[in-house]
């Protein structure tokens, strides 16, 4: 089963009781604020998608003292499909982690026909839900998902203001981005990387925590995981790279980051690190590709850090071989690298 991502909520008669436009009398429904605090609690992000009159919507929110935790509400007088599919985008997900919560059997029935990837339930659903969720497992960085993607709001708001451009403003971020060799206190969270990230991942392989720990300790693994910062707050872990080592051949065999930093070059970062690791030990470096529609990203960031098609393929990966020297890091980034 996907891993579910993100819950969006309907409001009137679905996440309250009454109609906001009709009266202020309006209260949550029965058991909703516990849901919502277990889905946030759970690293599960949480969005709007209503038809309704925003300004109203968003005061009541406010009231109920529930608004900080949705991220990129949709509020307004459109199908309910664009307004999952905009906040989809802005989440940077796929449609098949996703979840509507609706009481209209018209409103979910809209939204599957056009997006039949995102699952529609009733308000009576919330317990299978919570249930699915519970079943998730969730990282101490995980907990704070919400809090990092609201960051990443006031990154945009000030991105915005500045009337910088893209790559004026993200010089001017003061990015600090580490890699380290894994660690005991990094292996749930990079089993969870390999649980959550599909798109920019070149081989999909999820691994195990004990299959991650196992490595860590092989002499022939290296494993390595990234950080990011800059100034609006910690990223946290957002890289995994997991190399098969001997004396002639570095082998990438899975390479991801997370989406919430595929515009601060995170994948190009990481690989860079890579090569200028590989380079120091005087071995050649490879990178296995299973390519599908989703990672085409990953595709790209491997052909521009120079990675070119060998001839061989090994069953359905697709092998990349370095061809150039290892660029030093770009001088917006204080880029540091763990031994």
């Amino acid at each position: 089963m996907t891993l579910l991502k993100c819950v969006v909520w309907d409001l009137d008669m679905t996440l309250w009781e009454g109609v906001a436009m009709e009266s202020d009398d309006v209260r949550l429904r029965a058991g909703i604020r516990e849901s919502i605090l277990e889905f946030d609690a759970a690293g599960v992000l949480q969005s709007i998608a209503s038809r309704s009159d925003e300004d109203t919507a968003l005061k009541m929110l406010n009231r109920l003292g529930v608004a900080g935790y949705f991220l990129f509400p949709q509020i307004a007088w459109r199908d309910k499909d664009i307004s999952v599919r905009l906040i989809a985008g802005r989440l940077n997900i796929g449609l098949d982690s996703v979840v509507l919560v609706d009481d209209d059997p018209y409103e979910r029935a809209q939204v599957a026909a056009a997006l039949p990837a995102v699952r529609c339930v009733a308000p009576e659903d919330l317990g299978s839900l919570a249930a699915r969720v519970r079943g998730q497992s969730v990282t101490s960085e995980g907990k704070t998902r919400r809090v990092m993607y609201q960051a990443e709001q006031a990154r945009t708001h000030a991105e915005q203001a500045s009337g910088l451009s893209r790559q004026e403003f993200i010089a001017r971020l003061g990015l600090e981005f580490s890699v380290r060799r894994l660690h005991s206190d990094d292996l749930s969270r990079a089993r969870e990387l390999t649980l959550r990230t599909s798109q920019l991942n070149t081989t999909g392989i999820v691994y195990s925590r004990e299959e991650l720990e196992r490595l860590t300790g092989d002499p022939d693994h290296l494993l390595l995981a990234a950080s990011l910062r800059d100034r609006f707050g910690d990223y946290g872990t957002i890289g995994l790279a997991v190399l098969q080592t001997t004396q002639d051949v570095w082998t990438l065999k899975l390479l991801l980051t997370s989406c919430r930093v595929v515009s601060r070059g995170a994948g190009s970062l990481l690989l860079d690190d890579i090569r200028r690791r590989a380079h120091a030990a005087g071995v050649g470096l490879e990178a296995e590709m299973i390519p599908t529609e989703r990672n085409r990203i990953m595709a790209v960031t491997l052909r521009l850090a120079g990675f070119r098609p060998a001839p061989e393929r090994r069953g359905d990966r697709v092998v990349l071989s370095a061809t150039a020297a290892p660029p030093q890091p770009p001088q917006h980034v204080d880029a540091r690298s763990e031994p």
